[in-house]
């Protein structure tokens, strides 16, 4: 017959050992796991290090940086596709002008995005008085039509410089059936007084063009060293 002291004597024993056993362990961390394989550096890391991201490995673009505003995603997602479908026609895919004409002309919404860098650079640019014919400073149409004094629509190729009546310009092909008429509307990038930014220190807004992409005097030349020709400017307001 087994004593019922006699198990509890043997239960007092097994508990300190066991206690003295896990003591130990938590005493020197990872001694279970060290007895059965070599430390390596590994084991050696700080226990706040971050997870390696999913990323790794993975070239991603950097986010712009000079430009005062990023271009919203849905937008930037249709001048992608733009270009994609007009891909045959671009041959210089390197970067890509976007006006944002749902953005008012007192903002900079002529954005060139560097697509190999993601870097961008952002300038006034003023919309046609047909666009805007009570003068809001905000585009209320598109029209595609001659005449109409109106900004249109779409993707855009750049083409070949010229002087003509507003000085240095550069000649725009419309790619879409929204803006197919652009070249013999004499739609263009060219530089003018009312597109400077003192026009919105002193009315709040930028002036009116005839449906041209009108940047400042100032900002011409930084346009056209971006821009070049052979290259897609997209413009939407969404």
């Amino acid at each position: 017959m087994i004593d019922q002291n006699d198990d509890a004597v043997r239960g007092r024993r097994a508990f300190l050992k066991n206690g003295l056993v896990l003591g130990a362990t938590l005493a020197v961390p990872g001694a279970v796991s060290a007895a059965q394989r070599k430390l390596t550096q590994a084991d050696l890391r700080p226990l706040a290090e971050p997870p390696v991201p999913a990323s790794a490995g993975r070239v991603v673009a950097a986010q712009p940086v000079t430009s005062p505003r990023v271009v919203r995603p849905e937008l930037l997602r249709r001048a992608m596709a733009a270009l994609d479908t007009h891909g045959s026609r671009v041959a210089n895919r390197d970067r890509i002008a976007i006006a944002d004409m749902a953005a008012p002309s007192a903002q900079p919404r002529f954005h060139i995005v560097d697509l190999a860098s993601g870097r961008s650079q952002s300038f006034l640019v003023a919309h046609g008085s047909g666009s805007d014919p009570s003068h809001t400073g905000y585009l209320k149409r598109f029209s595609n039509d001659p005449g109409s004094n109106a900004s249109c629509e779409g993707a855009f190729l750049t083409s070949d410089y010229y002087v003509g009546k507003h000085g240095n310009s550069q000649r725009l092909i419309g790619l879409d059936a929204t803006n197919d008429n652009a070249l013999a509307r004499a739609i263009v990038v060219h530089s003018a007084w009312y597109a400077n930014a003192d026009m919105i220190r002193s009315h709040g807004m930028l002036g009116r063009s005839q449906g041209c992409f009108a940047v400042g005097e100032g900002e011409l030349a930084k346009v056209f060293a971006a821009l070049g020709p052979g290259r897609m400017i997209y413009s939407a307001k969404i």
